[in-house]
This record gives C-alpha cells, structure tokens and sequence, in this order.
C-alpha cells in the first residue's frame, strides 16, 4: 500500500481560488485543507471547497460514455460515441451550421483550457449559437463595461486595502465572496476596512452576513437599485460634487448623465425604493467624504429587472466621484498580457451578431440563456436541432426549466458533457465523462490570470493530484476528439487541428501509460511563455503562487480604455435611450407596492455553491441542508396566517413551487426569499441530491425574447412578483416543484 502524500494545490469552484493541500493517498484525495502559506488566500477556505473531493470520488461519477437506449443509458466506448456524434453533425451541419448550439456553463470557465477549446469546436462548426450561464447572473456587468470601457472584461474592483468606505448593493461576500475579483477570507478584509477606521454598508432587502458584519444596512425593496442609483447621482449633481477635471479629461457624457440623473430626486424615488430623502443623502455625504470610496455590486443587482442600467449608474458614480481609477476607490486589474489589445485586434468578444429570436446581440461570444428554448422550438432557418452542453445543468440554473426541459428533449441531438448525470444529462442522447478539477493540471481561472483581478496579485499552477479512475478525459482533449470525428478543424483551421492531433500522439509515445489526450502542461506552458511568465516547470516551484505587483491608481484612465476615442463613455447612448422606460416601470411598481404585490428575492446558503456541492453527503446533514425553504417576515406570516413549518404555495406568471416556511426578521417585509439550486429530483444520477427534498425556483422565472432584459439578455431571477398563500396541500419531495 503506498503511502499517503501532501500536495499543494488551489480550489477551482469559485473566483476566490483558495490554495489548498490535499493528502493523496492510493490514488484518492482524502482530505483538503487549507494552505495558510499561500500569497493569495493566507490560509482560508470554505467548507464547499474543503469537501469538493467527496464530489469527485463519488460512486455517481460518470466512469464511461453513455448512449441513451430509450428510457435508459448503456455505456459504450469513446470510438463509438465520437463516430456516432460526428455522424449526426455532419448531416446537420450540411444542412445549417447554426442548427448546432452549444450551452456553456459557470464551471467551464474554472478551467483555462475548457472554454479555449469549447469555443474553438463552434468556431470550427461555423455556429455563432453559443448560450451562456453569464445571463443567469451576470452579463450586465459585462454589458456595462463593453459600452463604458470597450471592453466587456474591463471590470473595475475595489481596492480593498485602501478603501474607506464601501457601498455593498446586491452582494453578500460573506457567503459567496466577490463577484468576480479574487478575495479569499471576506470577514477578515471586511474587519480589516473597519479596523482601520473605514464604513461598509450594505444595501439590501434583507439584513444579510455581510451586512453583519460590517454593522451598518439600509433596506431597500427588490427590483429598485436603478432608481436609488439615479437618486444618488442627482444628489452628488446637486451639491456639485462631480470630479468635474478629472471627468471632463478622461470621459464623455457627462452633461447627458446629469440631464438622465435630474428627473429622479430622492423624495420622488423615497416611495419606490424604500430609502427615505434623509438616509440617501446621508449615504451620499459619507460616500463623498471618504479619502476613497466604491460601490460594489453583485449577482442580486444583476438579476433584477433593470441590472445594466443599474450597473452601469454605479460606474458612473464610482467615476463621476474621482473614485475611478484611485487609491482606495476602485481600479482595474491587469493580467499576464494585454488581454484587450488582443481582443481589439483580433475582434475577439466583439463580434455583432444577432440571435434569430428577438434579434438579441451577442455579449462575450454568446446569446442569452433566456431564448435558447425559443431557438429549439421555433421553426424556420437555422432552428437548433442539436446542442452541447459543457460545464453546467441549465435545466436546473436557468429560468422557466420546465419549458427548457421540454425543448431539449425535442431536439434531434443532445451531448452533454459532466461528471455527473445530472439534470441536464439524464434527458441526453449522449453524456461524455470529463475530468475533475483534481484530475487536471491547470492555471488560474480567467479573471485573475487575464485580467489580474486579484486583491493580492499572484500567479500559480498545479499539477493533476490524482489521476481519473475510468475512462474520462479532458474537455481540451475531448472537444478536439469531437473536431475530429465531425470532420472539421478547431478554430476553423484544419492546420490547428493536425498540430492538436499531431501532439495527443506524440503524447501517447511519450506517455503510453497514460489514457489519450492532449499534453495539457505543454498547452498551459505555452500560454505562460506566450506572455513573457516564464516556463509552465518554473511556476511549479512556487506552490503558494508567485506574486505579482499591484495594479497601481492611475494606470487606466486615459491609458487602457479601448473605446474609440479611449475616454470612459459615461453616456452610451443605447443606455441612456433606455431609461425612457423607467417612467413606465416606476410607476408599475408603484402601482404593485400599493396593492400589496410580493417579490421574491435569492438566498445562498453557506453549504451549497449553486447546485453543484448538493451531492456531497457531508454538506447536507442538518435540517436547514436537506431543503429550501421560503422565507418570510413575521409580519408577512401573520398578515398571511403561516407559522413556522407550515407549507405555502408560491406563485408567478409562470409557475408555482410548494415550500415549508421560515419566518425570518432580517428580510424586508413584503419580500420573500428562496435559495436556488434546489429541486435534484429529475436527475438519475444524483444518488445523494436526487433524495433531498426542495423545489427549483427558477421555474417561477420567466423566458423568451419578452421576458428578459435587451441589453444583456438578462434572465429576471430576481424581484420576481409572487402570490404567497397557504398551501393547498402538502408538500410533494418527490415533485420538481414541491406541488
């Protein structure tokens, strides 16, 4: 029996990138724990990326191919699965190249070679039909910095180490750290700001961890970040407290911002936000009265009705204040090479193509979620008839699933590509296994390896701890096998694809113990010595990551916006032309404020990351982690007649779920809250989630081109009007729904 070994590795489920170390011993990780030298995360970790390794050596792991056999799968072998595959895209491409789409989710881009070669598969398909996760969650940010910056991936952060006071909208790191920028230990950074004589406060409908912890919150009602932003700029306009120099040099727009920020005085929106005159002038004064200040925003604001909009206003305050590009304001990273000159250059991330279904543009090389199941079953020209899905479970992320559900099991074909059959792969005609984390070497994710957002900058690489116990592959190496086998080449170019196969058989020679695929190190090392960051083997001799300077104020305003006369556009005029609906949405929410209408908001619980963890024994002992529940004020309770336990219906315009009750002070009355990623009963292969009782929210959440937002094609997953009764019958945990 061999004996047991450390190695030191970083976690790969969220941006923070927590180093770890891992005991290995007979091929199994069998512990993690945290790595209290590394740079970057000083010894911190999540209990969901303490136990991820029980995830990967479960029993459910897929272990081969499987090929759907009526209401069944068979494994079968890589040959066959690849030549039956390539078979049925050759007829469909010969047909249409656009009726072949690809789903890519949220785990897909923890891995650098994942999304390159994902990507490089569609490219050499000829379909622009690619769907993202980003428009569950995010896609307004990048919306709103592809207007403002020229680049969507220009996504300022805040300087944690200088900032004075912070301003927390729609984001609750505490649980589910910073969106996007890499923080490991939140509370300690928080403490940190306020040791140090700074203020943090949280604005939300619900008195979150964070708002715990930082010991100041203001409530504000669901859905109505854009209106308090625009109160807050009317008010910085007011007392002239523009950064008017610096503004007037490095940006554009700015008279047009004002006229837009003028109509909304705070007693105007004071009715609809929930934010009296007094408190929203109080939080402008101590924002404008710290030595650096930022807004920080997060998914809650993106997945509201209005999310660009109101993320592009808290740009414009964090720059209309001089707080862009400033010590203890907010900067923007920097990563290992000029990630958006290179974008700029080669047009990457800026193509202008069009969806067929409600003529929705393409952000990041992709197309909204929200219509892909209006692009399945709408005939005509390019219908999709054919997906993959690689890197994520949209049947249990994405809204109204229940349609999606029925669109994908109407398509000719459906290869999905996990390490599970989850959801979304148990209605496949084909399930690919991949590889874990664990089983790969691999760099750092996208965001802080390209565009350096990092609060303390470092670089590191990993080494595979284990190797796979099946047949599972690599997606670099999986996607170039499906090239292969479909007759096309990666990124278009038959020469690329030669070299590709050309190297998975010079690694076979070379490694003939090892399964086939791709030398993924040499892969990874020549992205390394590509940007001037040495040699894949000289970066493995800092196993707490190399550290790198911090981006500096100053270098980004009149520098590195890649806009076209390289001035922050503070003005886009697509942005401003759309707050003429607000008239109409103000007043709508008036309207169902005073008929008492109910909005339901999100909820992350410390022991799930999305639905990804729920297989993980472990992380589900106790009441409160073998379900979701509604939760609901007192007030809202009584007024309603529930208690504590009682089951209650939930209804939107497009469906309804069946929860138990919680009653819970810190919400915001009037507001009801459901965690998300619940409702594992339509997976077959969840032997743990499958049992877990709870219901899928995002059912009550509408699609289609009507129902999500233009500018990014966000999904509207949050503030979602709800009738709350009590329940016409018990709940159901074998139901999706709970009804």
């Amino acid at each position: 029996m061999a004996s047991a070994t450390t190695n030191k590795t970083f976690c790969r489920i969220c941006e923070a990138s927590c180093g770890l170390v891992a005991t290995v011993e007979n091929n199994r990780v069998t512990s993690l724990a945290p790595n209290k030298e590394h740079h970057g995360t000083l010894g911190f970790s999540c209990m969901k990326g303490l136990h991820q390794h029980s995830m990967y050596d479960s029993p459910d792991r897929l272990q081969t191919p499987l090929k759907r056999v009526g209401d069944s799968f068979k494994a079968i072998s890589w040959q066959q699965a690849l030549r039956e595959i390539g078979d049925k895209v050759k007829a469909l491409r010969d047909v249409s190249p656009q009726s072949i789409g690809m789903y890519v989710g949220t785990a897909a881009g923890f891995s650098i070679l994942h999304p390159i070669f994902a990507e490089g598969f569609m490219q050499g398909l000829g379909s622009h039909n690619i769907y993202s996760s980003s428009t569950q969650d995010c896609a307004n940010r990048f919306a709103a910095a592809k207007e403002m910056y020229g680049f969507p991936f220009f996504q300022p952060f805040v300087d944690l180490d200088h900032v004075e006071c912070m301003l927390i909208v729609g984001t609750n790191p505490v649980v589910s750290k910073w969106t996007f920028l890499q923080v490991a230990h939140p509370v300690k950074r928080m403490k940190q700001v306020l040791a140090r004589g700074g203020r943090i406060i949280v604005v939300d409908p619900r008195y979150t961890e964070t708002a715990k912890v930082a010991g100041e919150h203001q409530y504000i009602k669901p859905n109505t970040d854009v209106f308090f932003f625009l109160s807050f700029l009317a008010e910085i306009f007011a007392r002239n407290a523009c950064d008017t120099a610096t503004v007037q040099q490095h940006s554009t727009g700015l008279e047009e911002l004002r006229e837009v920020a003028a109509a909304w005085p705070a007693e105007r929106t004071a009715p609809v936000t929930g934010i009296s005159p007094e408190n929203l002038r109080e939080l402008v004064s101590t924002f404008l009265e710290a030595n650096g200040a930022a807004i920080v925003t997060g998914t809650g604001l993106g997945m509201g009705q209005d999310g660009t909009l109101a993320q592009w206003l808290a740009e414009c305050i964090n720059a209309v204040s001089g707080n862009l590009d400033r010590r203890g304001g907010t900067l923007v990273g920097e990563g290992i090479f000029d990630f958006a000159g290179f974008a700029k250059k080669n047009g990457m991330f800026m193509r202008k193509a069009r969806s067929r279904i409600g003529n929705f543009r393409e952000l990041n090389g992709a197309f909204p979620g929200g219509i892909l199941a209006d692009e399945i079953l709408t005939p005509g020209k390019d219908q999709i008839k054919a997906m993959f899905v690689t890197g994520g479970n949209p049947l249990l992320t994405m809204a109204n699933s229940t349609r999606l559900r029925e669109a994908l099991q109407s398509l000719e074909l459906l290869v999905v590509t996990d390490i599970y059959l989850n959801e979304t792969a148990s209605v496949a005609d084909y399930v690919l296994p991949a590889t874990s984390p664990l089983e790969r070497p691999d760099l750092p994710f996208i965001f802080p390896l390209f565009l350096g957002m990092q609060s303390i900058p470092y670089i590191a690489a990993t080494e595979a701890l284990v190797e796979p116990t099946g047949e599972q592959r690599d997606e670099a190496t999986i996607y170039t096998d499906l090239a292969t086998a479909c007759g096309i080449g990666l990124f278009g170019s038959t020469l690329t694809q030669r070299l590709l196969r050309f190297l998975k058989g010079a690694n076979k020679v070379f490694h003939p113990r090892s399964r086939p695929g791709l030398p993924q190190k040499l892969l990874l090392d020549l992205i390394l010595r590509s940007s001037g960051n040495g040699s894949w083997r000289s970066l493995l001799q800092f196993p707490e990551g190399k550290p790198r300077e911090q981006v500096a104020p100053g270098s980004f305003l009149g520098k590195r916006p890649i806009t076209d006369d390289g001035k922050v556009a503070l003005a886009p005029a697509e942005f401003v032309a759309a707050t003429g609906a607000l008239e109409s949405r103000f007043a709508e929410y008036a309207q169902a404020q005073e008929s008492g209408v109910m909005r339901l908001i999100s909820k992350r619980a410390h022991s799930t990351h999305n639905s990804w963890t729920q297989n993980i024994d472990a992380l589900t002992n106790g009441d409160h982690n073998r379900t979701n529940y509604l939760y609901l004020h007192p007030a809202d309770g009584q007024r309603l007649g529930l208690a504590e336990g009682d089951a209650a219906d939930i209804r939107s315009a497009t469906a309804a779920i069946r929860l138990p009750v919680k009653l819970l002070e810190e919400l915001m009355p009037g507001t009801v809250a459901v965690p998300h990623g619940w409702g594992h009963q339509h997976a077959s292969g969840l032997g743990v989630a499958s049992q877990l009782a709870g219901a899928n929210v995002n059912i009550l959440a509408s699609d289609g081109p009507g129902n999500i937002e233009p500018l990014s094609g966000m999904a509207h997953l949050s503030g979602i009007p709800v009738e709350v009764t009590a329940a016409a019958g018990p709940v159901n945990r074998a139901s999706w729904s709970g009804c």
